[in-house]
């Protein structure tokens, strides 16, 4: 896998692509969805590789997700032309979240990483929501999100009393959230059990973590 890193190999994929992008600029070919989606998977898988040979290069992992995200949007594009567009934005800011995620979960001294996930996520929440509940007001759902992921900041096992000023901007944002969510109307029977159910799956996993 160590080739997959190197830079004779980063070198080749380079110049093919330009290649490949100057043919098809010049008329000569025509580059297809599926190809393009092939070459993201290709790159992502390269800076995927480049995290699995060093767990140091983390950084690797967000442009890994991102490209596998563009690989997927660009296939699902192709083959089903009837969703283009509805999950485009969902996909990417939820890739770019996860990534996030995932750079915390391979060294718990990078809680920073759990707020720009948290903004991702949120963000991809409200635009799938946008995308499925016509006319539905998802600022609500924003500052709930954000709020959220600072109260998640606050409670992070490893860090423990550490971080507990993000209490303050989490407890004002979700407050927020909830306000906005209650005006609402008919939308708080739905939402508010949900909330429920988070907090529930949280404090679970809270004491997993514990036993461990």
């Amino acid at each position: 896998m160590k080739w997959l890193a190197s830079r004779l190999f980063w070198g080749l994929i380079l110049i093919g692509g330009g290649l490949l992008l100057l043919l098809s600029n010049l008329g000569i070919i025509e580059i297809t969805a599926p190809i393009w989606s092939l070459v993201f998977l290709v790159a992502s898988i390269g800076f995927l590789s480049v995290f699995i040979s060093e767990r140091e290069n983390w950084w690797a992992l967000i442009p890994g997700m991102v490209l596998l995200a563009l690989a997927a949007i660009t296939y699902l594009n192709f083959a089903y032309p009837e969703i283009r567009g509805e999950l485009t934005g969902v996909i990417i800011l939820g890739s770019i979240g996860l990534s996030f995620i995932f750079v915390y979960l391979v060294n718990r001294e990078n809680w920073w990483a759990i707020i720009p996930a948290g903004v991702m996520l949120t963000i991809a929440a409200v635009a799938g929501l946008s995308n499925i509940i016509s006319g539905f007001d998802t600022g609500g759902i924003f500052f709930l999100g954000l709020g959220l992921t600072f109260l998640i900041v606050a409670v992070l096992p490893s860090h423990r009393g550490e971080l507990r000023w993000a209490f303050i901007p989490g407890g004002i944002l979700t407050v927020m959230g909830l306000l906005i969510l209650v005006a609402l109307g008919q939308w708080i029977n739905i939402i508010g059990p949900s909330v429920l159910i988070f907090l529930g799956v949280f404090l679970i996993y809270r004491s997993f973590l514990k036993r461990s």
